[in-house]
């Protein structure tokens, strides 16, 4: 009898909400009970740092892990790509939900002279940033925080040419406007696209009722994506990109990764296709091989970087 209540914990924007939502419909569908409780995180509370200032690892998560370690929520949904690539004592991937749209998108203002000019762009992201600069080194970038809604305004309140996020977040919640270009060439955040739902070890009841929410092919995908980042140490404040993809003709991986310096003249990358077989320890391998080829001391010079 599913007779207890599952107390689904989430960040109070819109998104968020959005993705909270989404898991309770598809729980109450299997005929769960549920019930949404809204946190602020520090993430959204703290708008006037740039993310690797902070402390970024789990400064979106941090909020809901207390809660669920306390007992005030059962489950939290997140982005993936915010979650720390080892979770808190006690706390497990309990599902992965099938990954919308990988792709990072510019939002412009209707004109894009400054592409092949002097030009602005705003991310809050060093990822995004290290890119960008990597493509048009001519440009500047600037932060830009808070969540989608908030961004959003900035961008049109700026005199700036384009503010770039991740195309799922806009579609997810009906914000994707006329004027934007797909950067198809830019390698997204580490499980970009994906949602992921997390809960207490112990809490047999909840672990059941979201197995029968998890895809196995974004759950692989995502697993090597993060163990791409998690081997180079990258947390969340290096510039890395990775994105693992399923081509069922085959029976293949495409694996795409690249680690940045913080200014983008550097780029080591690997584009790879490999045997399904091989899924378990790919993410580490490709990473080893970054590492091995210069890595290490990119990394080490973004570390001494960051410090300051």
């Amino acid at each position: 009898m599913k007779s207890k209540t599952i107390r689904i914990g989430t960040r109070d924007s819109e998104l968020a909400l959005w993705q909270a939502n989404t898991v309770e419909k598809k729980l109450n569908d299997l005929g769960y009970k549920t019930e949404i409780i809204a946190v602020k995180s520090q993430g959204d509370i703290l708008l006037d740092k740039p993310l690797y200032e902070l402390g970024i690892t789990g400064i979106f998560t941090k909020t809901l892990d207390i809660a669920m370690i306390s007992g005030q929520v059962d489950i939290a949904v997140h982005s993936m790509k915010d979650v720390p690539t080892a979770l808190p004592q006690g706390i497990v991937q309990a599902a992965v939900l099938e990954r919308a749209n990988t792709v990072d998108l510019l939002v412009h203002k209707g004109n894009l002279d400054f592409l092949t000019s002097e030009g602005t762009i705003a991310t809050g992201s060093l990822r995004r940033q290290a890119q960008w600069l990597h493509k048009y080194p001519q440009h500047q970038t600037v932060d830009l925080r808070g969540n989608v809604n908030t961004r959003m305004q900035k961008l049109q309140e700026n005199n700036w040419g384009g503010a770039i996020f991740a195309a799922a977040g806009l579609e997810r919640i009906n914000l994707k406007p006329d004027t934007f270009i797909n950067l198809d060439w830019m390698i997204p955040a580490p499980a970009q696209g994906a949602m992921v739902v997390v809960a207490m070890a112990e809490d047999t009841f909840s672990l059941e009722a979201l197995s029968e929410l998890n895809h196995v092919e974004t759950e692989i995908c995502t697993y090597i994506e993060r163990q791409f980042l998690r081997t180079l140490e990258g947390g969340c404040t290096a510039p890395i990109g990775a994105l693992a993809t399923y081509e069922e003709k085959t029976d293949e991986l495409h694996f795409q990764g690249a680690l940045f310096s913080i200014d983008g003249k550097q780029k080591l990358a690997i584009d790879r296709k490999y045997d399904i077989s091989e899924w378990k320890k790919l993410g580490f391998h490709a990473a080893k091989e970054i590492l091995d080829n210069g890595g290490k001391e990119v990394m080490e010079t973004i570390k001494l970087q960051l410090k300051k």
